[in-house]
C-alpha cells in the first residue's frame, strides 16, 4: 500500500474522531433548591438574569452561580443560554459592576460547588451537566 495513502487514511479517521468528540457536549441542566416555589423557568428568564437586566426570578429566586472562565461548561451556558459567548458576557457584567446598577452571578470552582450550594440554598439557581441533577437539586430548565 502506498505510504502517502495510508498517512492521508490516518488523517482523515483522526479528524473525524476528534470532530465527532467536539460534538459531543453535555446537556446544561439550569438547577434550583427542590424547595424552591417555582417548577420550571424560561430561558428568556435565565438569559435576563445572567446578563444583568433582572436580579429575582418567580420563587424568589436571587442568587446566581457562575462557573470560572476556566470551566468549558460557562462557554457552553451562555453560547446556548443566552446568545452570547462567555467574553461578552463578562464585558456586561463588567460594565454594569462599574456603573453600580448590578452584581454579576456569585462564581463557584466547580458544578459540584454549585449543586452544593444551590441545595443548601433555597433561593440560589446555577447550572451544572445534566448528568449530575439529583434529588439534591431541581432542574427547571434545560438548554441544548
Amino acid at each position: 500500500m502506498d505510504p502517502r495513502l495510508v498517512v492521508r487514511v490516518r488523517w482523515s479517521l483522526a479528524t473525524s474522531l476528534l470532530a465527532c468528540c467536539l460534538g459531543a457536549q453535555a446537556q446544561v441542566a439550569v438547577i434550583v433548591n427542590p424547595k424552591a416555589a417555582t417548577g420550571s423557568i424560561t430561558a428568556d428568564q435565565v438569559a435576563s438574569l445572567y446578563l444583568g437586566k433582572t436580579n429575582t426570578l418567580p420563587g424568589g429566586i436571587s442568587q446566581a452561580l457562575d462557573l470560572p472562565d476556566s470551566q468549558p461548561l460557562r462557554e457552553q451556558f451562555y453560547t446556548k443560554a443566552t446568545g452570547k459567548n462567555a467574553a461578552q458576557v463578562k464585558a456586561i457584567w463588567a460594565r454594569l459592576a462599574f456603573s453600580g446598577k448590578a452584581r454579576p452571578p456569585k462564581e463557584l470552582t466547580s458544578s459540584a460547588e454549585v449543586k452544593k450550594f444551590v441545595a443548601a440554598n433555597a433561593d440560589a439557581i446555577g447550572y451544572i451537566e445534566k448528568d449530575a441533577v439529583d434529588g439534591s437539586v431541581k432542574a427547571v430548565l434545560t438548554v441544548d
